[in-house]
This record gives structure tokens, sequence and C-alpha cells, in this order.
């Protein structure tokens, strides 16, 4: 195990940019608590990390455009469904570096119109082309060929959501889990359990913090969206990288990943689940918070069903982490209103 400043001193040495406001806000929830009847429920808001309405990519982007910056990039290019988080903050980032950003994106039921996401990657700057693909899994090629393209214009491109840049994105959030641990224990409190929503590289990060640093949290992970492959498999290669990175003296197996896809919702990603709403709309008149319906609402929908269950103990004490993801409400608002 290390100390937090061992860990921060190991990630130091990866390359990285700066793009976000760090440390994020914690705060205790007392409505929501009493509204669930338990456990106590803290919320890290990095919804506040800053860039370009905030969200959990800017750290993850500070370290995988940092490897992009490192190999001397000048275009950086994304891709993923048309309401993307990742894509917003991706061009945000670059606009900020001075870098150009092309992104491809899924042609799915939210691409029709410049709204939430999507207008805000424009107001940014980049480039947006629509692939009319399944799945997000399926744009690779597409991301490729934008690469390719960019170099028969001279230029030097840098993919930056690809699998093998995950475990740089990881480390963003194992020094979120630093971050907040220090904040709780600023505040006299001990972690019982942490639950945030991810499918890529947030959950394996705040796996290998509270690990390396010895927090013995529960670490859940409430999937938006269900991939082909094993996310445990991937999970763990994400953590085998970081190990290998940071050159630590640390193993993780399959009972380290707690990561679960029955909150999605029964029409699936990029859609609204009917518990998901409801949860938004509970953040929203107990706390004043604003959730989002893809994302952080069937998080906390997650949260609440497992206190239900008894899974989270009425007595403990949990961290939300709200990853952001705001602007897509206003690319959702028939649903959120009932309508659709």
């Amino acid at each position: 195990m290390l100390t937090v400043y061992e860990l921060r001193s190991r990630i130091s040495k990866l390359p990285r940019v700066s793009l976000g406001h760090f440390p994020t806000p914690i705060e205790f929830c007392p409505r929501l608590t009493e509204a669930v009847g338990g456990p106590r429920i803290f919320i890290k808001r990095d919804d506040c990390t800053g860039l370009a309405f905030g969200g959990n990519k800017t750290r993850q982007l500070e370290f995988t455009v940092g490897q992009g910056v490192h190999h001397e990039a000048d275009v950086l290019i994304g891709g993923a469904g048309s309401q993307s988080n990742h894509c917003r903050q991706l061009s945000a980032a670059a606009a900020k570096l001075g870098l150009e950003c092309r992104i491809a994106v899924v042609e799915d039921h939210k691409a029709e119109e410049s709204k939430g996401n999507l207008l805000l990657d424009d107001l940014l700057g980049a480039s947006v082309q629509t692939v009319d693909v399944p799945t997000q899994e399926e744009l690779d090629v597409a991301k490729e060929q934008v690469a390719s393209d960019v170099r028969s214009e001279g230029k030097n491109p840098f993919v930056v959501m690809k699998p093998e840049n995950r475990p740089y994105g990881a480390m963003g959030y194992a020094l979120a889990v630093a971050e907040m641990s220090e904040q709780m224990d600023a505040l006299g409190e001990r972690v019982d359990a942490i639950v945030g929503c991810s499918g890529s590289c947030t959950q394996p990060g705040m796996i290998f913090g509270n690990k390396v640093l010895g927090l013995g949290a529960r670490v859940y992970g409430i999937a938006p969206i269900e991939w082909s492959y094993d996310i445990k498999d991937a999970f763990l290669g994400v953590l085998n990288r970081m190990v290998e990175l940071l050159g630590v003296d640390l193993a993780f197996d399959r009972e380290d990943v707690w990561n679960s896809p029955d909150y999605i919702g029964s029409e699936g990603y990029g859609y609204c689940s009917e518990a998901g709403n409801e949860a938004l709309r509970l953040m929203a008149t107990t706390e004043g918070v604003i959730l989002d319906p893809i994302y952080t609402g069937k998080a906390l929908s997650g949260l609440i069903d497992l206190a239900k269950k008894g899974e989270l103990g009425s007595d403990e004490t949990v961290v939300f982490l709200h990853t952001g993801g705001t602007p897509a409400l206003f690319a959702y608002t028939e649903e959120l209103l009932g309508k659709a």
C-alpha cells in the first residue's frame, strides 16, 4: 500500500495536462439520506471539474490527452454516442490547448438535432461526423479513418478514445479517491462504500485508489451500457496495466470488480429509465443538485435499490460520485417531462 503522497508522486511522473478545477467539493446530503432511509449519503461533485460544464472525463483527459501532447499531436480524435460527455469534454480540452478536434459519433436517435452535447461540440470548434453503425464499439474503424485522413493532410493525429489509453485515464480516478479520502478524513468520516456510474476507466481508477491506499471501501459501479466483452476482464486489464505503470506490488482479481448492468433500463444505452428519472427528480427536489438521465440518474437509482436490498447498510456512509453529464438533459426534455 501507498500513502496519498506516494501515490501522487508516482502518478506525477506520467504525461499530464492541466484541465480541471480540483479538488471538487464533497457534500453531505441530509434530505436525500432521509428520503432513502439511510445510508448516510455524501456526494462527490465531479460535475464541478470545470471543463465545459464539467464531469468525470476531465480527470481522465488530463492523462489521455497528456499522452497525445507527449506524442506531439496537433489533432485529437474521439468518438462515441451522439450525446457523448467524453466527446464534449475532449472538444473543450482541444480548444483549451489550442489543438484541433475531430469526432465521429453514432448516428443514433439523438443525432438529428444539435441539442445538448452535440451543440456544445459545435460551439467548442470540433469537427463532428455521424457514422451509421449500431454501437459505439463499431466506431474504431471510423476513428482510424479520420486519423488516416489527418495524416494525409500532413498533421499528427492522436486517437484519444482507445482501449490502450484507459489505464492512463484511470489514473485520474485513483487521484480522485485520494482526494476523497483526504476530504472525508477532514470531516471525521469513514467511507464504507463508493457508488458511481462507470463502463470504462472511472471505476477501475477508484478500485485501484481504494486498494492501493488501503481505504477498505466497497466500490459499486453502475453500468450505463452493456459491452460485447466481459467488463470484469476489461477492468482487470486496466488495473494490471496501472500496476505496471506505477510499479506497485499489488494484485487484483475478479472479486475486486462489482459492476452491474441492472439499472441501464429496458431500452438500453442512451435511453432514459423510469427509475433513473425518478432518482434524478429526488436528488433535485431534496438537495437542489441536478443529475443527468443516462448516467448519474441511473447510478443513483442503483444506490437507492442497493439500500433497499440492505447491500448498503442504513448505518453506513456512502459517497455517491456525480460524474456530470448534465448538458445532455436538454436533449431529453420530452422524456423527462413524460411526453415521449
